[in-house]
């Protein structure tokens, strides 16, 4: 009995080991796992066991052991002692994971953050959110839509962080999980693209960007590359390689665990489709346009700069954090930090079409651009947004479109309602009802 016990624990050991070389090498685990462990501590003050068993709860992330150093702000990790990988925290940047040729001592630009200080109250001031009572929601079913988005007492399936739902500029209910509140700081990965898809809005708006322009790739010029507009790249419709895969070694995943400039992996990828005519999600793109951003500046510390003074804090979202990479560029694909009720703040700005309590951000015309659907997409996807069109939730208007990111963050903005809805969580689409979610607070708006 003892032998065959343990022939069947070598042979999970085996299993384990061929699959983790086969999709998940270890440097790849304690790569993701230190990234995690250093932005959900450093940014959000989150204890490393709550985030071990939370954010890191992925797969056979659990096999690497973090190390905290709160003096240098970093932290260490290995798997099973083995390759072992740093993340660093630094002021205005958030974090980086960073490998051995990485000179943490060198000194380095940080954007310059301005402060609205009103006397408005939420979402165009610092003061708390008006109570507000309409005659036509029906706030038990509300509250029914919104709770039942959250695990009950010993579950954990639906593993809801928080939900906010906005109507007519006023908060009607905002609901978060254990150990979350107002003031947590929660990733939106990829919700980021639709942050750097605005930058873009922004500097049309201002006259310094024709999206509709060839990108400016120095690579691309001698070959059939040339074509690709950064309007292709905005719709993810550029015709170049990608396999964005988090379930195994991919492009996406050895960009951001490996790449020490993420601007440029998506730069050397062949065409292996038409532009225009050939969509496929890709977070190098989105990192791709960060590098574009970086062109429209004279200087480093100008395209820092502009992220935050003509969009992340002209809206308040002052908790905003985007992260770079190794490079200094921003990691335009995936990695944002706000609160939720920041969140929800830009959410309101594309709901106003670009107007901020008066001031136009973006045009009009670039919420509809944004919103509508892009060659191949099946009516799912815009301009760096995620569409309603074809029906993705059949209970939620079709006008509704969506900043999503991994593990089910989301802000949805619905035209036609009136409405924000934001939930943050660790469960995607197939665990997680999000069609029921939207269908009941829509439901609670009395025709």
């Amino acid at each position: 009995m003892k032998k065959i016990f343990k022939i069947l624990c070598f042979s999970v050991v085996l299993l384990l080991g061929y699959y983790l070389y086969t999709n998940y090498p270890l440097d790849l685990i304690s790569g993701f796992s230190a990234k995690s462990v250093a932005s959900g501590h450093f940014i959000d003050q989150r204890p490393q066991e709550m985030i071990e068993n939370g954010d890191n709860d992925v797969s056979v992330i659990f096999l690497a052991t973090n190390k905290i150093d709160e003096k240098e702000k970093l932290v260490t990790t290995s798997v099973f002692g083995l390759k072992e990988r740093k993340a660093i925290y630094r002021e205005g940047l958030g974090v980086t994971l960073i490998n051995d040729d990485f000179d943490i001592t060198k000194p380095y630009l940080v954007p310059k953050r301005t402060k609205l200080n009103t006397n408005l109250s939420f979402p165009y001031g610092n003061e708390q959110p008006k109570d507000t009572v309409f005659a036509n929601i029906d706030y038990s079913k509300l509250k029914t839509a919104v709770t039942n988005a959250f695990d009950k007492k010993g579950e954990n399936d639906k593993r809801t962080r928080a939900v906010l739902v906005i109507y007519k500029d006023r908060i009607i209910s905002e609901q978060y999980g254990t150990g979350f509140d107002k003031n947590s700081k929660i990733l939106g990965w990829s919700m980021t693209k639709s942050i750097t898809a605005t930058c873009f809005g922004i500097l049309q708006k201002q006259g310094k960007m024709n999206i509709m322009k060839r990108a400016p790739i120095d690579e691309w010029a001698k070959d059939e590359r040339s074509k690709i507009t950064i309007n292709d790249l905005l719709h993810m419709n550029s015709g170049l390689e990608w396999v964005e895969d988090y379930s195994k070694l991919s492009d996406a995943t050895k960009m951001l665990f490996y790449d020490t400039d993420m601007s440029k992996t998506q730069i050397n990828k062949p065409l292996v489709g038409k532009p225009n005519a050939s969509w496929n999600y890709s977070s190098g793109t989105s990192n791709l346009l960060s590098g574009i951003l970086r062109k429209q500046f004279k200087t480093h510390q100008e395209y820092l700069d502009f992220w935050y003074s003509d969009l992340i804090d002209k809206i308040g979202m002052h908790s905003m954090l985007v992260e770079t990479d190794m490079a200094g560029n921003y990691v335009g694909s995936s990695y944002s930090w706000a609160t939720t009720r920041d969140w929800a703040k830009f959410g309101l700005l594309y709901l106003h079409k670009g107007n901020w309590n008066g001031e136009q951000l973006f045009d009009e015309s670039w919420a509809k651009y944004v919103a509508t659907p892009t060659n191949g997409s099946n009516g799912k996807y815009g301009a760096h947004f995620w569409l309603n069109a074809g029906g993705y939730f059949p209970d939620a208007p079709r006008d509704l479109y969506s900043a999503n990111g991994y593990q089910g963050q989301k802000v949805f903005i619905i035209p036609s309602q009136d409405l924000v809805v934001v939930r943050m969580g660790l469960t995607e689409d197939e665990k997680f009802d999000f069609n029921g979610l939207l269908k009941g607070i829509v439901g609670s708006l009395k025709k």
